[in-house]
């Protein structure tokens, strides 16, 4: 064991991740306030969709205006900032971008491949974005674009195979026709997986940057496969050594503004189901902490003043620069101690934190 520590850093703001709908959200959201998060920008893939902009509630779609005031109900009034991103659909259009803009309520767009992840059927795809006037008006009014980076339609040999991937062929095909067609645009490359999305956003422009979350800092294929270990099972899945190595290089490198932290933790209370396994790792209430690992297995050295820098640049720094808000000027603390995640029991049934499903002790605990 290490020399005990403690870090001091800024409140962290997790720029993806889902608190549902429901009895269980303020569950989800205590578990980000009690981890040191400052905000959060929540995922709009609930049943209906967030894929309007205000006004009341359908049948067929929410609004940001009326998902934003239940989280708040259900505790996320606490946090600094709550960004909840419109869901891309074909009935998404222009005049409800600048609409959307100018009342203040749309900050970002979140763009999902049909059927790419949990709740994803009414994504379009990409081809019928590019060039789109809805992109323009995007580009036009300062509205980030989210990205699922992943081709939809494939066939098994092309999901996942040795020398491409679902990830790696949207990144080589189509987000260079993306940043050709709308150069003003700003993209959040979301949940990176691969060494091809995180050199396209490292040699993109300034415009460009991306999440990346713990488990994919941490873990590859093999860890998910030997076993068959389903609470590492995410969208996109965690993939090889060399992948995992190219997302901890641009984490960690000296002054980088690109990267930041994105948990795309997902509760489920149900993981394996009749129909297959459902996709999300739950990471409420530990993602610090398995952050602060992933960089100690990326050879940082949290207990060095550039070490901590390093570290608190892509934990609590580059999202809200990225976004445009000021950092928390509230702190938070993590020691270097022995510690577990317990499940989380919430009023729609328990889950199973991606430590415990695991069988990982964090070498970590919130002080």
């Amino acid at each position: 064991m290490d020399v005990a520590m403690t870090l001091e850093l800024p409140k962290w703001f997790d720029l993806h991740t889902h608190f549902r709908q429901g009895p269980a959200m303020p569950a989800y959201i205590q578990a980000h306030l009690d981890m040191g998060c400052a905000g959060a920008l929540a995922m709009p893939n609930t049943k209906p969709p967030v894929s309007r902009v205000s006004g009341e509630n359908r049948e067929d779609s929410w609004t940001i205006e009326s998902y934003a005031a239940d989280l708040r109900e259900a505790g996320a009034d606490a946090f600094e900032q709550l960004i909840v991103p419109l869901y891309l659909t074909r009935e998404t259009t222009p005049e409800m971008i600048v609409e959307g803009a100018e009342s203040g309520l749309l900050r970002a767009a979140k763009y999902y491949p049909p059927h790419g992840t949990t709740n994803a059927e009414h994504g379009a795809p990409m081809a019928d974005f590019l060039g789109s006037d809805v992109f323009r008006a995007m580009e036009e009014n300062g509205i980030v674009l989210c990205i699922h980076g992943e081709q939809h339609g494939l066939g098994g040999a092309d999901y996942l195979a040795s020398n491409r991937n679902a990830e790696s062929l949207f990144y080589r095909d189509l987000m260079p026709r993306l940043l050709e067609q709308h150069p003003k645009l700003k993209i959040v490359c979301e949940h990176i997986t691969t060494k091809e999305a995180a050199y396209f956003v490292k040699h993109a422009s300034n415009q460009v940057g991306a999440t990346i979350t713990p488990q994919h800092l941490l873990y590859t294929i093999g860890d998910l496969i030997q076993g068959l270990k389903y609470h590492l099972y995410c969208l996109p899945i965690v993939k090889f050594d060399d992948d995992r190595d190219a997302l901890r290089e641009v984490a960690i490198e000296t002054g980088q503004t690109k990267y930041f932290a994105g948990t795309d933790s997902a509760p489920h209370t149900v993981k394996a189901t009749d129909c297959g396994c459902a996709a999300g790792c739950f990471t409420g209430g530990c993602a610090p902490q398995l952050y602060a690992m992933g960089f100690e297995e990326s050879g940082v050295d949290l207990a060095s003043s550039a070490g901590l820098s390093t570290f608190e640049r892509f934990l609590s720094l580059n999202g809200p620069a990225f976004y445009g808000f000021e950092p928390s000027a509230e702190r938070f603390q993590l020691e270097k101690e022995i510690s577990e995640t317990p499940i989380l029991n919430t009023q729609a049934g328990p889950v199973t934190p991606l430590p415990l499903g695991m069988n990982l002790p964090l070498t970590w605990r919130l002080a």
